[in-house]
């Protein structure tokens, strides 16, 4: 049972992944994101997660940098972006990421979505950076269940990680079970759903029902269902709130009602239609 802060997966490579990060997706960079980035260190967090797209991994270097954490108990995601997928642009985006974070090497990285015809490449540029130790773990982001059977048909190294949208309207239980069966450790973006998580009445009766908020309640079912989660946030009481789901644990009967919520539906693009 995940009961703290420190408790983390163990990806299949035997690296540990915190099960609670801070995603840092539309942030401005310099003073917001590293305010942020500071705030959630300070509350305990050691998993930052950013991308190249983002524009903020700069703000998210100097922040690691100024938080004296010692480098070894953070855990730092980063991602190649769609305009860069292939072999040779996928490894000078690594490196171009690598000299904005201001770090010696990236804990996990990640195919920010599945360019067709392009990610094959780019996954082959990510197998040489593990290899050669630039990154611990490497993973893709938006990956369906023929994405992720087509790309390991062809791979040496299988990923550690699939970052999905993932909350309770959208809860993808036959990719989850695809991920399972293949020790590919889900992760879910936007879990809070932008914010809806407060307009949904099963949600709203349980956070009475266990004195918690809205967003408690579906990050500690994230937890639960074994998905690494990243809820954004640059407001520290929040970031600080969002962390209180260690103390208390929703009822299977609770859970299959959270599940019963879903709908399919995205608040993202659909990686199946989305213009690359």
């Amino acid at each position: 049972m995940i009961r703290n802060m420190t408790d983390c997966a163990t990806l299949h490579n035997g690296v540990k992944m915190p099960w609670l990060g801070l995603g840092v997706w539309k942030m401005k960079e310099g003073e917001e994101v590293g305010q942020a980035v500071k705030a959630a260190i300070r509350a305990g967090y050691r998993s930052i997660d950013t991308a190249a797209v983002y524009g903020n991994e700069a703000g998210v270097g100097k922040a690691i940098k100024e938080s004296e954490v010692a480098r070894e108990e953070l855990f730092i995601t980063t991602k190649v972006w769609n305009a860069d997928q292939g072999y040779d642009s996928t490894l000078a985006a690594f490196e171009e990421s690598r000299k904005k974070l201001g770090l010696e090497y990236v804990d996990l990285y990640l195919i920010h979505w599945p360019v067709k015809n392009k990610y094959k490449d780019t996954w082959k540029a990510l197998e040489k950076l593990y290899k050669e130790g630039y990154v611990r773990a490497i993973g893709v982001s938006n990956f369906q269940i023929h994405h992720l059977e087509d790309l390991m048909a062809e791979s040496t190294v299988k990923p550690m990680v699939n970052q999905v949208e993932f909350h309770p309207y959208l809860t993808q239980a036959d990719l989850r079970r695809f991920c399972r069966e293949h020790q590919i450790q889900l992760e879910a973006w936007s879990p809070l759903m932008q914010g809806e998580v407060v307009n949904e009445p099963v949600i709203n009766e349980l956070a009475q029902k266990y004195g918690k908020t809205p967003a408690q309640i579906v990050l500690r079912w994230d937890l639960q269902h074994e998905v690494v989660t990243i809820p954004k946030s640059t407001k520290e009481h929040r970031i600080i709130e969002n962390a209180g789901i260690f103390d208390f644990e929703l009822t299977a009967e609770d859970m299959a009602r959270l599940d019963g919520l879903n709908k399919n539906h995205r608040f993202g693009p659909d990686p199946d239609n989305f213009d690359f």
